[in-house]
């Protein structure tokens, strides 16, 4: 087999393996969920992954929390849209926790202050 063939085959083959270590949920804590009532900062709606900034008062304090969200692709299958959070909203999220104690989680799913439930809530 001639050295570009190989190569190229080389390529293909080892290709997808960083797109798999991407999708691992080992950080978070997926048998434990934890709702947070908060005010959205930001909502990005990008790929591969959105992202809420969530400001939660906590004694006095506020938190600022970070949520990884799915692609927005997927986000539509649990009724999401682009304009479901703006900054200023007052909501409860749910999210499975960072395993190291950290401000942040992986989006479960959202009320909204109508009452609106989006994705497993």
């Amino acid at each position: 087999m001639k050295l570009p063939l190989k190569l190229a085959l080389a390529a293909m083959v080892l290709a997808p393996i960083p797109a798999l270590a991407h999708h691992s949920y080992a950080m978070f804590d997926m048998n434990k969920t934890v709702a947070l009532k908060g005010s959205v900062v930001q909502f990005k709606w990008q790929n591969p992954h959105s992202w809420i900034e969530l400001d939660v008062p906590v004694a006095g304090a506020t938190e600022r929390w970070a949520i990884e969200g799915t692609a927005p692709a997927n986000l539509v299958q649990e009724g999401w849209k682009r304009t479901s959070l703006k900054p200023g909203d007052n909501v409860t999220i749910k999210v499975h926790p960072l395993r190291d104690g950290s401000k942040g989680g992986s989006l479960a799913g959202a009320q909204l202050a109508d009452g609106t439930r989006l994705g497993q809530f």
